[in-house]
This record gives structure tokens, C-alpha cells and sequence, in this order.
């Protein structure tokens, strides 16, 4: 059985260039919703190791969460480049741009929206 921090290693991991997910978002997908915390444990301390693309990853509200400036201006300009529209208060429209792991198309393949 697959520990969280694996599930979410593995979740984050298939996030597409042009989507985001939220924090808690991630966290119910590997089974735990209430641990989105953990998920920002996960990507402080193993993104660098697992080249996670940890930019992917926005508040609850689609926000760019982080405080340190340069660390803000990378993730909004990374996200900016693949496509996904970020507002002069660092919001993304999550109807738009949120990734869901666990939609499937008709045919069960996933579905890359």
C-alpha cells in the first residue's frame, strides 16, 4: 500500500503543463483531505529531489500562495509561459485551469482537461 506522501509524489507529478491543483486538492486525491498542509510539507522539502512541478500548485481560492517575492515572481511567470492566466493578484480561474486526477474520459483513458 502506497504511503501519502507517495500518492501525493504521484499525483503532482502527472499535474499537465497549463493546469493547476490546489493544495487540498491534492491532498484528497491521495486519500487524505484534510492534510493540504502536508501537501505544502511535500513540496518544500521534495520537489528539488523528485523534480516535482511544484509551481502547479495554488491555495483554495487559485491564488499563488507563496510570500517570498522572487519565489511568487517564478511561479506566476512559470505558470504564465504554460499557458494558464494569472490575474494582477496572483488568482487563476480554477473553473478553467483545474486539473482532476481522477476524471476519466468515456473510454477510461485520462482526461486532459
Amino acid at each position: 500500500m502506497q504511503t501519502f506522501t507517495e500518492k501525493a509524489l504521484n499525483i503532482i507529478k502527472q499535474i499537465p503543463a497549463g493546469k493547476i491543483m490546489t493544495y487540498g486538492q491534492v491532498a484528497a486525491a491521495a486519500g487524505s483531505p484534510r492534510a493540504a498542509r502536508q501537501v505544502t510539507r511535500i513540496l518544500h522539502s521534495m520537489s528539488n529531489k523528485h523534480h516535482l512541478p511544484w509551481h502547479r500548485i495554488v491555495n483554495r481560492q487559485g491564488e499563488i500562495a507563496l510570500n517570498d517575492e522572487e519565489a511568487r515572481f517564478f511561479q506566476r511567470k512559470s505558470l504564465q509561459e504554460e499557458g494558464v492566466e494569472v490575474d494582477f493578484n496572483d488568482r487563476i480561474d480554477l473553473a478553467r485551469f483545474r486539473f482532476d486526477p481522477l476524471q476519466k474520459t468515456v473510454d477510461g483513458s485520462q482526461c486532459d482537461h
